[in-house]
């Protein structure tokens, strides 16, 4: 079936399955969805705005994951709670921490699906990579999460739940503005965020708020690889930065590797990037850009990139970003002196490039690595889905 909505007819299989257990998860759920699921099970409606706002500050603020550790809810109201809801996390089936200090984890959602996200430290920043779908639509041939079919959408409560449970693993409750390891989010997790736009929003909007996860939108960027139609309703709906996954400079390259660009071609999708709300010097267009020698690594394409940002007048710096090796993939990585020649063009130019250094490739959790450990396909398959997927965007 179809994303509902005026954005692209790309195929959904079903919604996720209810809780086994009948109970509802409050985490995703805004303050007037938390109170009127209370209302729904029976409390006063006075009383459900007081409870749903302590809750949500017990959530959000102090971590909790469960009514026992709930302070202001009398201990003879706890059960009744806990029959009717519960405060979920993804389910943690492996973690992985690289040599490099880069964390991985696999998640399982309560139906069953697998999926992951990464956290990596720095000096100065903690960035959290939080996944969008189980499975992707698109068909990146550079991306190993390209390779797999879409299950689902994540639901906001699944979106936020990442965030969370990161937070558990770092031990960073109760909430607080300053001195955060997770400083950082980025979705470019698994998925393409525009295609699950009112999901990734609404978690979002929790992350930002004040007395929810309190992150500011200024250290959150959501990634595209260019769903033209959903990308200034994101600039007015969550305002957060944006990025692009380009990737190429010319028609036929980024049809090859991006085949969204047969549906939205780069002219198309830089004009909209021009007219993205909010973005401006201080707040950057980032353009990622994976390199793939001899396909998109030569002088001409860096000087071309040059162009096409300096044509529409893009407030932007591009990502330069070491293809990162994966079973099957069919491109191998630019040489070093390539990449650099490549960055040194466009510094030139004005517009920063910096080197993405790669992180965590030992376990698999680099850029464009992110696929579930749990699926494992053939070359032919891998060339049928994409078949399918490229059909659906035709």
């Amino acid at each position: 079936m179809p994303i509902p909505g005026h954005i692209d007819p790309v195929p959904v299989p079903r919604a996720p399955s209810l809780r086994e257990d009948g109970r509802t998860d409050l985490v995703g759920l805004s303050r007037d969805e938390m109170r009127e699921a209370l209302i729904e099970a029976g409390l006063e409606p006075r009383q459900a705005k007081l409870r749903a706002k302590q809750i949500w500050h017990q959530i959000y603020n102090r971590g909790a994951t469960g009514f026992e550790a709930m302070s202001d809810i009398a201990k003879a109201q706890k059960p009744w709670f806990e029959e009717r809801f519960v405060i979920g996390r993804p389910e943690v089936v492996v973690q992985q921490v690289s040599t490099d200090g880069t964390r991985k984890w696999l998640l399982k959602t309560p139906d069953g699906h697998d999926f992951e996200m990464v956290f990596i430290p720095d000096a100065d920043r903690g960035t959290l990579c939080v996944s969008s779908q189980v499975g992707c639509t698109l068909n990146c041939r550079f991306c190993h999460t390209g390779t797999m079919r879409l299950v689902r959408n994540l639901n906001a409560g699944e979106i936020v739940g990442q965030v969370m449970l990161a937070r558990d693993a770092l031990g960073e409750w109760p909430s607080q503005p300053e001195g955060r390891m997770l400083s950082n989010i980025v979705m470019m997790g698994m998925g393409e965020p525009l295609y699950n736009f009112e999901n990734v929003r609404d978690a979002l909007k929790i992350v930002m708020d004040g007395d929810g996860l309190g992150l500011s939108r200024r250290r959150i960027t959501l990634s595209t690889s260019g769903v033209v139609p959903m990308m200034a309703r994101a600039g007015d709906e969550i305002g957060v930065n944006l990025a692009v996954s380009l990737h190429a400079v010319t028609k036929e390259v980024r049809d090859e590797i991006v085949p969204l660009n047969r549906k939205y071609g780069i002219e198309e999708l830089l004009a909209a990037c021009a007219a993205y709300p909010g973005a401006n010097n201080a707040r950057r267009i980032t353009f990622e850009y994976v390199m793939l020698k001899d396909k998109n690594d030569s002088d001409e394409d860096a000087r071309e990139l040059v162009r096409l940002i300096k044509k529409y007048k893009l407030p932007a710096k591009v990502n330069l970003i070491p293809f990162n090796p994966w079973p099957g993939a069919a491109y191998e990585c630019s040489e070093e002196e390539r990449v650099r020649r490549f960055s040194d063009i466009i510094f030139d130019a004005g517009i920063s490039a910096p080197i993405r250094r790669p992180r965590g490739r030992d376990i698999m959790a680099a850029c464009g690595q992110l696929k579930s450990a749990a699926e494992k396909k053939s070359r032919a398959e891998l060339d049928r889905i994409a078949e399918e997927k490229q059909a659906a965007l035709a």
